[in-house]
């Protein structure tokens, strides 16, 4: 671990919104589409009271146009997704317990029933055009269209946005579909898994931050998202699993698994993406220091070699407070070896205190070894690694019982799997461990 002294986590693409937001004429505060009186002669919302970035509040200033698509001359209702038009079927919308049904069934106010007309248009708000496009086109493509997400030709981002806007809509049967094709799709490419597969070569491991790096970072994230925004735990442990992965090929990678591990709290990524982070690079906090400025999400190369990377001031305690911590665990561990119960024969038939001893020699020799000390104080696992090797060439010619040894053996075994599950609670802010 290396850190400097005196740069908003990366965050690529942009974030799933989980409730619908439908612009009508009433206000309905208990149901869960979201309904307002019109106002005219002006823009309806700012960038900060919807959420929208300026460019999409700037989009939908302009006058709209009708979707090529999906503007169906026997269409029975008018939606305005950004600068966009769709004039759809009622009965379509209404499927599948949406939150589509309720709506058309509210009293309408003093201007008319809204989507009736392209001047009275159903308002979606947080829903880019492409977006709403591609969940138009589940809800109407004829089977064979859909068996494409069966191919190698699957627009992998199409099944993304079905899958969140189906879920924002709450079309459940839609949004499982899609769930489904993406699993099914991350399966075929990782089989057998992260054994020289496709999906791995997909997302690039080079060390500048390309187009292509870029937009596979966007990809894991928007993944990642929406299995959190749709609570499903098999796409989210299939993507911890790729993170974990690709993190040894390239820092960008590990940064992202770190920021999103704090972002979605999630415990089985963030202890491996701190430590990574941690022994792989020189990390700082965003500010301006040689005439640099130093803007968080940055990786640079450095003469030294580990690359710089620009964190938060909370990831850069949270790496601090690791390296001391495991440090310190490390000191621990290397006073005291881990304990075992010695065989019932090893009494009977064995110098129990013979035993103890030579298991006891043996630690306190290969804790002090030379690969050992060759990496870092808080590399913890990484030492116990090669304390592991360097038991198995052990060999016979040792006064412990062939039991006993196996015993042993499994104890440093289980001081690995302890400290792997305990590994994200050393990366905390405060407190001691």
């Amino acid at each position: 671990m290396t850190m400097e002294g005196p740069v908003t986590p990366f965050v690529p693409l942009h974030e799933f919104s989980p409730e619908p937001d439908i612009v009508t004429e009433d206000q309905h505060t208990h149901s869960p589409v979201r309904k307002r009186a019109r106002h005219t002669g002006s823009i309806r919302n700012t960038a900060s009271e919807s959420g929208q970035s300026p460019v999409m509040v700037l989009e939908e200033s302009k006058a709209p146009v009708r979707d090529d698509a999906y503007y169906m001359a026997d269409g029975s209702c008018i939606l305005r997704v950004q600068n966009t038009l769709f004039k759809v079927h009622r009965t379509i919308l209404s499927k599948d317990q949406s939150s589509f049904g309720p709506m058309f069934t509210l009293p309408q106010g003093e201007f008319g029933e809204e989507g009736m007309s392209d001047d009275h248009p159903i308002v979606l708000q947080g829903d880019t055009t492409e977006e709403f496009r591609h969940f138009l086109w589940a809800l109407y493509a004829l089977p064979s269209e859909l068996m494409i997400v069966q191919s190698p030709k699957v627009d992998l981002s199409r099944l993304i946005d079905i899958a969140k806007v189906s879920s924002k809509y709450s079309f459940k049967s839609t949004e499982t579909w899609a769930l489904d094709a993406i699993q099914e799709y991350l399966e075929r490419n990782t089989s057998p898994f992260f054994n020289d597969n496709p999906l791995i070569r997909m997302f690039p491991t080079l060390n500048t931050r390309s187009s292509a790096l870029l937009e596979s970072e966007g990809q894991i994230a928007r993944l990642i998202r929406l299995a959190q925004m749709c609570s499903h735990s098999r796409l989210m442990d299939t993507m911890i699993q790729l993170l974990q992965k690709l993190m040894s090929g390239s820092l960008h990678y590990s940064y992202l698994a770190m920021t999103l591990a704090d972002e979605f709290n999630l415990r089985d990524l963030r202890g491996a993406a701190y430590l990574e982070v941690m022994q792989t690079s020189v990390f700082v906090c965003p500010g301006v220091a040689n005439d640099h400025t130093y803007v968080e999400g940055d990786i640079q190369e450095t003469s030294e070699g580990p690359q710089r990377l620009v964190v938060s001031p909370v990831q850069q305690l949270r790496l601090l407070s690791g390296y001391h911590r495991l440090s310190k665990a490390w000191d621990r561990l290397r006073a005291v070896p881990p304990q075992f119960e010695h065989s019932p024969s090893c009494g009977a038939t064995w110098h129990q205190h013979g035993c103890t001893q030579s298991w006891t020699d043996f630690w306190k020799e290969k804790t002090r070894s030379e690969g050992v000390l060759s990496l870092g104080c808080a590399n913890v696992l990484g030492r116990l690694g090669i304390i592991i090797k360097e038991f198995d060439k052990w060999g016979s010619a040792t006064y412990m019982h062939h039991d006993c040894k196996s015993a042993a053996r499994r104890s440093i075994h289980e001081k690995v799997k302890q400290m792997q599950q305990a590994l994200p609670d050393y990366f905390t802010e405060g407190g001691e461990y």
